[in-house]
């Protein structure tokens, strides 16, 4: 998500406390803070899925090879 992106959430937000927004920005701000949790949600996904634990036997493994791939560890 981009800069431009994010300054629109943070004014459309400004606006809502000052003085409201109308339906077509209150739906234009649902729109844009989905997408910006969807991109946060993605980052995080990414940061955990390159971790890696070593056994006590010392071997390596990769969590993301191991959760990241499996569905009910999606969300």
């Amino acid at each position: 998500m981009n800069e431009s992106r994010i300054a629109r959430i943070n004014e459309l937000y400004h606006k809502s406390q000052a003085e409201g927004l109308t339906a077509a920005e209150k739906e234009e701000q649902a729109k844009l803070r989905a997408e910006y949790l969807a991109a946060i949600r993605a980052n995080i996904r990414g940061q955990l899925n390159n971790i890696d634990m070593i056994n006590k036997d010392g071997t390596i493994e990769n969590l993301g090879e191991k959760y990241g791939k499996n569905e009910k560890h999606a969300n």
